[in-house]
């Protein structure tokens, strides 16, 4: 079964950094997709979300935005919401 979480990252970025953080401290099951040397997958990025920048958090296949609007999920109680809707379904 895949994580309901995805998130695009690069090596080199403190809000990826942070970002996978805060998943890891919550216990949360996620796949990390490194793009750092893969130019298609940025490309796609992009196009998919209309964002230069990583990191890139996908919650069921939904655009999910960046760091901020994860942290901004969590505070809210609204990531474990997003995370349960399938799970439950």
């Amino acid at each position: 079964m895949a994580a309901a979480l995805r998130i695009y990252t690069t090596d080199y970025c403190g809000y990826c950094r942070r970002a996978v953080a805060l998943l890891r401290r919550r216990g949360i099951e996620f796949e990390e997709i490194d793009v750092s040397d893969d130019p298609a997958t940025r490309k796609w990025l992009r196009e998919r979300t209309g964002e230069r920048t990583v990191p890139q958090v996908f919650i069921h296949d939904g655009a999910g935005g960046g760091c901020d609007e994860l942290v901004e999920l969590d505070e809210s109680g609204e990531l474990d919401a997003l995370l349960a809707v399938k799970a439950s379904g």
